[in-house]
Parts: C-alpha cells; sequence; structure tokens
C-alpha cells in the first residue's frame, strides 16, 4: 500500500513509500483509512522541528472504518465508523499515566510520529483507542475530531472561560476556528484576530460566530477590545492559536490584569515574549499538550450537538500520492484544512 513516510531524520526526507499491509494483533484493531487531516505538526516533522522516530507513517487525524479485529477485542465490528486517539502506548505507571494525564507520558508513542499513522490504507491501533463517529459525520469532518480534542483539552480540561467572558483569539486557522467554537459554546463574546493572508479565514470565522474579527495589520484591536470590555479593561482570555511570535507579543496587550492567556499553537521554535507582563498583569498563564481521552468524549458531544462543524474547515482534498502539494497548500495558507484520502 502506498504511504507516506518520514524515512530518514533532518529536513525534508519525506517521501511516498510501498509498504505491506498490517494485520491486528491481540487487543487491536485495523482500520481502513478513509481520511486522514494534514496537522501543523506534520510540517513540523517534515522541517525537523518535532520529534519522530523514522522511517514512520506520518499521520494522526485519522477517520475510517474497522476491517479487522484482533483477537480478545470486544464489542466492536467490522465495519464500524471510527476515529481513534493518537496515543499508541504509554508506560502506565509514572505520574502522569496514572493521574489520568497520559498526555505527559515521557514515554508516550504516538500514531503519525513514533508508530505508523494514518497517510495511508491501513492502519492499526489498540481497541481501546477508538471512538465511533456520530451517525451524521461524515469521514472528512470526522478526522477533524483530533484537533478539536486538542482545543477541548487546552480550553476545558484546565477550566479557561466561563460565560460572559470576553475571549480574544490569534490565528483563524483550524486550530483558532475550532477554538472559537468550544469558546463560543462556553457563553463567551469573541474576538478573533487574523493578518492579511487570512481574509477568507476571518470571513469564516464570522460565519462560524465571531462577534468580531479584526485585521491586525489593518486596525489595531486594542480599542475594540477596551469598547466591549467593562470599563475597559480588557479581555479576560486571550488564546494563541497561531504559533506565530508576534500574536503572542500582541495579546498580553490585551488582556485585563488577572486575565488568562492559554497558548494552543506551537510555534516549532523559540520566540520573544515579554514575561514581564505575567507579573505587571498578574497574568494566569496555561498551555496544552495534545489531548487526553475525556477531551475525545467532550469533543464527540460536541459535534454530535453540532455546537462544533468541522467540515467547514475543510478546503481541500488530495489522493495520499499528492502529499506534497497538500504540504505545500498548508504551507502557503491558500486553505485552512487539507485531507488526504488513501489511494488503491
Amino acid at each position: 500500500m502506498k504511504a507516506v513516510m518520514k524515512v530518514a531524520p533532518g529536513v525534508g526526507n519525506v517521501a511516498l513509500q510501498d509498504i505491506s499491509e498490517p494485520t491486528a494483533a491481540p487487543g487491536q484493531v485495523r482500520i481502513r483509512v478513509q481520511a486522514a487531516g494534514v496537522c501543523g505538526t506534520d510540517l513540523h516533522i517534515y522541517k525537523d522541528e518535532f520529534r519522530s522516530f523514522p522511517p514512520v507513517v506520518l499521520g494522526h487525524e485519522v477517520a475510517g472504518e474497522v476491517d479487522e479485529v484482533g483477537e480478545g477485542v470486544d464489542g466492536v465490528e467490522v465495519g464500524a465508523r471510527v476515529t481513534t486517539e493518537t496515543y499508541f502506548s504509554t508506560c502506565g505507571v509514572c505520574r502522569y499515566c496514572r493521574n489520568g494525564q497520559t498526555n505527559l507520558c515521557l514515554n508516550r508513542r504516538s500514531i503519525g510520529s513514533a508508530v505508523n499513522g494514518g497517510f495511508t490504507q491501513y492502519l492499526v491501533v489498540p481497541a481501546k483507542n477508538i471512538h465511533r463517529l456520530p451517525s451524521d459525520i461524515d469521514f472528512q469532518a470526522g478526522a477533524l475530531t483530533e484537533p478539536l480534542a486538542c482545543v477541548v483539552h487546552g480550553v476545558l480540561s484546565t477550566p479557561t472561560v466561563v460565560p460572559g467572558d470576553v475571549a480574544v483569539i490569534a490565528g483563524p486557522g483550524a486550530i483558532g476556528l475550532l477554538t472559537l467554537q468550544v469558546v463560543k459554546a462556553s457563553g463567551a463574546t469573541v474576538v478573533m484576530l487574523g493578518t492579511d493572508a487570512d481574509e477568507q479565514r476571518l470571513d469564516l470565522a464570522r460565519d462560524l460566530g465571531a462577534d468580531y474579527t479584526v485585521n491586525v495589520q489593518r486596525q489595531n484591536p486594542a480599542p475594540l477590545v477596551a469598547d466591549i470590555t467593562p470599563e475597559g479593561l480588557g479581555a479576560d482570555v486571550v488564546y494563541e492559536c497561531s504559533g506565530a511570535g508576534p500574536a503572542a507579543q500582541q495579546l498580553p496587550e490585551l488582556v485585563r490584569r488577572r486575565g488568562r492567556f492559554v497558548q494552543i499553537g506551537l510555534f516549532g521554535k523559540p520566540v520573544a515574549w515579554d514575561l514581564d507582563q505575567i507579573c505587571f498583569k498578574e497574568l494566569v498563564v496555561t498551555g496544552s499538550n495534545a489531548s487526553t481521552p475525556p477531551a475525545w468524549t467532550r469533543a464527540l458531544q460536541l459535534l454530535a450537538t453540532g455546537s462544533v462543524r468541522t467540515a467547514p474547515l475543510i478546503s481541500h482534498v488530495f489522493d495520499v500520492t499528492d502529499w506534497q502539494q497538500a504540504f505545500d497548500t498548508f504551507e502557503a495558507r491558500s486553505g485552512i484544512k487539507m485531507i488526504l484520502q488513501p489511494v488503491g
């Protein structure tokens, strides 16, 4: 079967390869992949900015059908429409695993970076990792359950927003647009920030519920934020979803004293940031790393109720053989979310 693989360490070294179809071992299921999302992490792996263990098939945002069930697996039938959590294995005994924080396990091995992922035709995962898709969610929309679970973890696992809050979100990419919907579902007023390159994304942000959108290259958002917050003190919470240094610099200026700064985007490299603002404003700063199982349950509930829509984020669908075009499109920011579909 055709697979997009990181074949060796270093910048680049990603290629389309022919590999053997896997089989489900005891405790595992095999998924026939129907859709796999291209994530910024895949680009970071391509650029050698995110740790991977080549040779390995990329792709961790996956949806498909169970087509083989391993020995000892009960309650899962061939043909089930599923998505899957990304942790192929964790140690199970460290402090973090024992506390249910498997995302922080130092020995975590994830699909798409340490174990073969979903940019191919078949994928094997532990049966305990799969989740059934809601009946009205197709495979392409279902593949985006994984980034939604990451957003749910960042926004809700550590509570960052309450009804009535004013929230500012920087970066109307896929993560930012999912954050927008989760924050709106929590009852907040949302200001979405973007740049000249984000005009279409800002339009979509308005369609998805943003109360205000601002192109920061054309307009200073500070007067707007002051105008819509009590006493002009600033936003209650700001979310950095762009992975861009200028956004990290700007957001502390927009949040009120004793407000909250939440880092969800990944930069891929160190960035300059005015840490004095944490002290001067007594900010609470939180970050999030991937997701936890409860976040997947919440994410699927949000999809099932229509509180979050992932389908509008999908701008391009490519065959897995056209992975380079998909990566280039992502890098050029000419779309929002790219989906790869298997061939064969």
